[in-house]
């Protein structure tokens, strides 16, 4: 730590992760709980009757919509970041989110007014996208610019956490209702609940966000430093192309991986396999909860080994483990199926760990969360947004898992490529970039 950087104690570095872990929960929640949705409700509600695939292919089709909204969200509010603050923006993203996921709850459907339903659906889907692709890169860096740099993997990991724990709310609370509901029920009103529930949880995490302190890192820099002649983003694509591809790369088998192993699954165990929407759910959710403590001790290594070696396991594991995961999963016992995706999410943790403080040490501060959110979400449209409607087609086309399998190995590739051709970066001073 320089000598100019605030010393950050204990209760503040804690307060910190807690309201960054607080409003990335209910973000990921929000967004999450569409994508379980897409996969096993949205193509009866909101489109045309048809082959069942084909409605799931449309369904999950929206659900990449919201990805590409993502990358815009990340250059308006890495932007505005950049220039005005992290925590601002952190506010705002998690107003949008919230405010468009309880507006998903009250839509009509198809069979009540046709056409217009999947018009409104892909018009509040783009608008979590955007919300989201700003929420990510402010939530990592307002933690990750505090505190002892030798526990900022550690620390950092913590807004990472938010996914599943995010995931483990969705899936659970979707669980509880297929549960005590029958499928008329739900498909009729039910599924709407988890989605109005998403007021509560925003007003939770506003209370929060609104306490914690600006940025050090950030305060100082712009004490220091007259504001950039460039654009942020221009500044990024022009000083920073090799870290965004890196970032874009590295993300690659993190981002497969894991929507495989926690949407697709959903459609893959219904329509494929036969079995029920609770076989899915449940074993979402028990992985879930060991994928949120998994993710913060990987980070932590990574403070001690370096992020690359971390990030390494998680890609080769993945790569290596799509196989097996369908493998068990096709078994059809409920066992086997939940060791295959708890698993499946270790080893993703061992990526996603690491990933908030890697990323954040590869670009300077005057331009950190626009590079953060640039390589991070470009690569969101690739690897996130396109990863289930790629597996479901590859599904239909195949008729095998396997198929699904391969895919996940080839991003693995281009995952290890990239952080392998990359420094490493653990020891880096955020304050000198």
């Amino acid at each position: 730590m320089t000598a100019t950087q605030p010393v950050q104690t204990r209760t503040s570095i804690v307060r910190v992760v807690g309201a960054s872990l607080v409003g990335t929960t209910v973000e990921w929640y929000d967004f999450f709980l569409y994508g379980v949705a897409a996969s096993v409700v949205f193509g009866d509600l909101f489109f045309p009757k048809g082959e069942q695939l084909t409605g799931t292919l449309l369904s999950f089709a929206t659900f990449a919509v919201g990805f590409f909204a993502r990358p815009i969200g990340g250059v308006v509010f890495g932007h505005f970041g950049d220039r005005l603050g992290r925590k601002q923006l952190l506010v705002l993203s998690l107003l949008m989110m919230g405010l468009a996921t309880f507006a998903i709850g009250l839509l009509p459907t198809y069979a009540q007014v046709g056409a217009l339903a999947p018009v409104l659906l892909t018009v509040l889907r783009l608008i979590q996208g955007f919300a989201l692709g700003g929420e990510w890169g402010g939530a990592v860096l307002i933690v990750s610019e505090h505190g002892d740099p030798a526990r900022r993997g550690f620390w950092a990991s913590w807004p990472q956490a938010g996914a599943p724990a995010g995931q483990l709310i969705a899936n659970g609370v979707l669980a509880g209702l297929a549960a005590f509901q029958s499928d008329t029920d739900f498909n009729r009103w039910g599924w709407r609940i988890p989605f109005l529930l998403s007021a509560v949880l925003v007003l939770v995490g506003l209370w929060v966000r609104l306490r914690i302190e600006e940025s050090p890192v950030f305060q100082e820099a712009r004490a220091k430093q007259e504001p950039a002649d460039k654009l942020p983003i221009l500044e990024v694509i022009t000083r920073y192309p090799r870290e965004v591809l890196t970032a874009m790369g590295a993300r690659m088998a993190e981002n497969v991986s894991y929507y495989i192993f926690t949407i697709v699954i959903a459609t893959y165990a219904k329509e494929h396999l036969g079995m029920g929407k609770s076989f899915a759910l449940n074993a979402v959710l028990i992985g879930a909860a060991v994928h949120f403590f998994a993710i913060p001790l990987w980070g932590a290594l990574s403070d001690r080994i370096g992020r690359r070696p971390v990030y390494l396991i998680g890609a080769v594991g993945v790569g290596v483990w799509g196989f097996v995961f369908i493998a068990l999963v096709d078994t059809r016992n409920f066992g086997l199926a939940t060791l295959a995706v708890t698993i499946g999410l270790v080893l993703h943790g061992a990526m996603y760990g690491p990933q908030a403080s890697f990323f954040t040490e590869l670009f300077g501060t005057r331009v950190r969360y626009s590079g953060v959110s640039i390589g991070y979400q470009l690569a969101s449209i690739i690897a996130g947004g396109l990863a289930p409607f790629i597996a479901v087609a590859l599904l239909k086309a195949y008729g095998s898992g396997y198929a699904i399998a391969v895919y996940i190995a080839v991003c693995a590739v281009i995952s290890i490529v990239a952080v392998t051709s990359y420094s490493e970066t653990h020891r880096r001073d955020l304050t000198t970039l």
